[in-house]
């Protein structure tokens, strides 16, 4: 480590700070199947871990800015935030189990991997069939993702913007990732 440059991690970062979506999603395919796998670790779902590491994703578009290169590495950094989301996400689950005790789920866990298609996929190409199948979704869908991830608004938020019911938005959010990662495993 050399202290003649910058990390490539951090150099992206940066880019964020301008909305550069493209370093967005160079971040995202670099690091969130590792964080899934944090994530997942921790929480032992794999749908809930999804919907933290988009959460994750997502504090990270609206506040690059609390990223400091001068106390530490980036992903070390990225991975705090992961576990403490997760830990929170834990938390808040396990309160709610606690207030409907009688309507326990007794579904066994399913083991889950990291999805196949982020390590079978190059960057360039993974960032083009995503493109291409954002444009396949409703309308709903992709407004609601976009509001998300590109405008970096809150699940709350974006109800809000849409004037549609939270569970709708999450919905609309949820499968919308789901028909994307299904076409993007079909391609594979």
């Amino acid at each position: 480590m050399g202290g003649s440059g910058v990390s490539p991690d951090a150099v992206l970062v940066h880019k964020l700070l301008q909305r550069d979506v493209r370093a967005f999603e160079e971040l995202y395919d670099r690091h969130s199947r590792a964080v899934f796998g944090l994530v997942l670790r921790i929480l032992q779902q794999a749908g809930t871990a999804e919907e933290v590491v988009q959460d994750v994703f997502l504090q990270l578009w609206r506040n690059a800015g609390r990223y400091d290169e001068d106390r530490g590495p980036f992903v070390p950094w990225l991975f705090t935030l992961a576990r403490n989301r997760a830990l929170d996400t834990l938390r808040l689950k396990s309160e709610r189990q606690r207030r409907r005790e009688d309507q326990t789920e007794e579904m066994p866990p399913v083991a889950c991997a990291p999805p196949e298609f982020e390590r079978q996929l190059d960057d360039k190409r993974a960032a083009e069939k995503v493109r291409a199948l954002m444009a396949s979704l409703s309308p709903q869908q992709k407004r609601a993702i976009e509001l998300a991830y590109f405008e970096g608004l809150s699940h709350t938020e974006i109800a809000a913007a849409l004037r549609e019911p939270l569970g709708t938005v999450k919905s609309w959010i949820r499968n919308g990732l789901l028909r994307l990662k299904e076409g993007l495993q079909a391609t594979t």
